[in-house]
């Protein structure tokens, strides 16, 4: 009777060493196998996040344009959707919703061009590498 007992409170006790290094394994496998698939996921976000706000930057230089009767140029920048540059007598901003410029999601200044080289104006970021060109997240993400 005094045997039984000692039994079944040791094996009460907890896990043993080798069942602990079995689930460590599993764990290690799985993120292993999903990890890369959720950075891959994440890297694409990045790139979807610029992408949404060069549109916003677009919708908000498209109404500049009508009420100023031309986009901003290249001196006055991005910053004239914020705060009235000389020579706008029509502004009736602001037109970001935030008044500081958000940078791209890589922490990176957007590229603003006007008149552009495809376009009235270019805008665009050159992804996380901040160089142009380049493949994944380091590719470009442009508005024309």
């Amino acid at each position: 009777m005094f045997l039984g007992k000692s039994n079944t409170a040791r094996r009460s006790r907890g896990f043993t060493l080798v069942e602990l290094l079995v689930v460590l394994l599993i764990l290690g496998l799985l993120a292993g196998l999903v990890g890369p698939r959720v950075l891959k996921y994440l890297g694409g976000a990045k790139t979807d996040t610029a992408q949404l706000q060069i549109e916003e930057f677009g919708a908000g230089l498209d109404l500049y344009h009508l009420e100023v009767g031309r986009y901003p140029t290249s001196d006055e920048g991005l910053a004239a959707l914020s705060a009235k540059p000389a020579g706008a007598d029509n502004w009736n901003g602001p037109y970001l919703k935030k008044k500081d410029l958000p940078v791209d999601p890589w922490g990176n200044a957007y590229h603003y061009r006007s008149p552009g080289e495809n376009g009235e104006y270019d805008l665009y970021s050159l992804g996380r590498d901040d160089a142009d060109g380049g493949e994944g997240e380091d590719a470009d993400v442009v508005s024309w």
